[in-house]
């Protein structure tokens, strides 16, 4: 077999330096990968040989066809198109590669495009067995799910997504849903993984040294790191994900707390419990959360909670914003009966009973003294990690930690035109471990009982 290889393969095929994540990469069972991966790390050669193997396998389908797209047509051809042409060997050849329409075609019928996806709708038409899209976070955000995902559909095809970050744009979204995936585990039967490696993995460390010497901490975490870094000051700066997310476990008799922010653009509430994290410490676990993006209102947040909720056992505690009905479903109380507090008690009594306890604070602690409470729990001067996300669960809330923004030129205060979905989940739990765990002493309650 070794010698077949030597035969069959070009001198293009030069020996890689592989590490376990790129190799767990080229192995990946998974149909959709991401990889984020930083510049000149290897990343788009391991897509383009990946991508000549599956054609050389062929498939059961009659043409097997392959695509290797970027976000335009010259950028395609730059990055593909020469290095395709010298990765298949040319005994395998089925006729000249068409340099009009930068296809290759080989003996066993498979076909490999070269694709711009500035016209998404080149792709569509025939159906398609797998594809790579290089340098994805430059392409449209519309290009995957409304042209690229449906053309896979008839085969079940694959694709790799393939690129250094962009910001927090349509491919940050894409990868935190692939890590939700794995993290959730193989149970799930999840199609999506994320691979993620470093340029000084591979490159010497005199480039590293230079780069370093010659980029902005931001723009080098970006391109040599893969991070999808926001160039705006970062509310939760602590948050990480290797740190803060992981698998949580739920205990159905432990007390269960909903943390509210009343909003009708997105609806959401946090839920957590107070457990031993993964890293062996005590700390509050989020564990789910209700994200409605639209329409929303206090009573239909709360029935999505008795929906998620409605066996558990223990006690059930609701924190949240004290203002109870200025920004939420109590604007139109006429409609709707009372303050927002009044419709959390009147959903939820019927189902908890005596277990519900509402803790409504008299005021709300000023923003920043919030904002700091969150990050101390996030990692203190000891670098403790006392408040971790489950990504399957509580998506949109990792989200939140990540891309909150402060106000440019304020006082610490939230920037909350920046992006009007985010803040609220954080918002919410802030509310929460601001009353549990101040950094100051706490304020009065004014119901820190009251129970239904």
């Amino acid at each position: 077999m070794t010698t077949t290889r030597a035969v069959m393969l070009t001198p293009r095929w030069t020996p890689l330096r592989y590490h376990p994540v790129q190799q767990a990469y080229w192995a990946s069972p998974y149909r959709f990968n991401s990889v984020p991966a930083g510049r000149r790390s290897g990343k788009t050669e391991l897509a383009k040989r990946k991508l000549v193997k599956r054609a050389l396998a062929g498939t059961e389908f009659d043409p097997p066809r392959f695509f290797a797209g970027a976000p335009t047509r010259e950028q395609a051809k730059r990055i593909f198109w020469d290095d395709l042409k010298v990765l298949v060997p040319r005994q395998l050849l089925r006729g000249r590669p068409s340099e009009v329409d930068l296809m290759i075609r080989l003996i066993n019928g498979a076909q490999i495009w070269v694709i711009g996806l500035d016209r998404p709708e080149r792709i569509e038409g025939s159906p398609w067995d797998g594809g790579v899209l290089d340098e994805y976070g430059n392409m449209r955000a519309s290009a995957w799910p409304e042209h690229i995902r449906p053309a896979l559909s008839d085969r079940a095809g694959w694709c790799d997504f393939t690129g250094v970050p962009e910001g927090r744009n349509h491919y940050y979204d894409l990868d935190r849903a692939a890590r939700a995936g794995m993290t959730a585990g193989p149970e799930t039967d999840s199609d999506w993984a994320s691979f993620h490696w470093v340029s000084a993995d591979i490159l010497p460390a005199s480039e590293i040294t230079a780069a370093r010497r010659d980029l902005d901490d931001l723009t080098y975490r970006q391109e040599y790191e893969a991070s999808f870094v926001s160039f705006e000051g970062q509310a939760y700066y602590l948050f990480a994900d290797a740190s803060h997310c992981a698998r949580l476990r739920y205990d159905p008799r432990a007390e269960l707390v909903f943390c509210f922010d009343f909003n009708v653009a997105p609806g959401v509430a946090a839920v957590v419990q107070e457990q031993k994290l993964p890293n062996g410490l005590s700390g509050t676990g989020v564990i789910g959360e209700v994200h409605i993006p639209r329409n929303s209102s206090t009573p239909a947040v709360c029935r999505r909670l008795i929906a998620d909720w409605t066996d558990h056992q223990g006690r059930v505690a609701c924190y949240g914003d004290a203002t109870g009905g200025a920004r939420g479903s109590a604007r139109g109380s006429a409609k709707v009966g009372g303050s927002d507090w009044d419709l959390i008690r009147a959903e939820l009594s019927p189902v908890f009973g005596a277990r519900l306890r509402l803790s409504v604070p008299r005021a709300n602690p000023p923003e920043r003294v919030r904002v700091n409470a969150v990050n101390a729990r996030l990692k203190n001067v000891a670098s403790d990690v006392r408040l971790m996300v489950d990504p399957a669960k509580a998506p949109q809330m990792q989200k939140d930690f990540e891309g909150v923004r402060l106000l440019a030129g304020g006082a610490g205060e939230i920037d909350k035109k920046a992006d009007p979905g985010l803040s609220h989940l954080s918002d919410a739990i802030g509310y929460y471990i601001a009353r549990q765990f101040p950094l100051v002493t706490r304020e009065v309650t004014a119901h820190a009982t009251e129970g239904h």
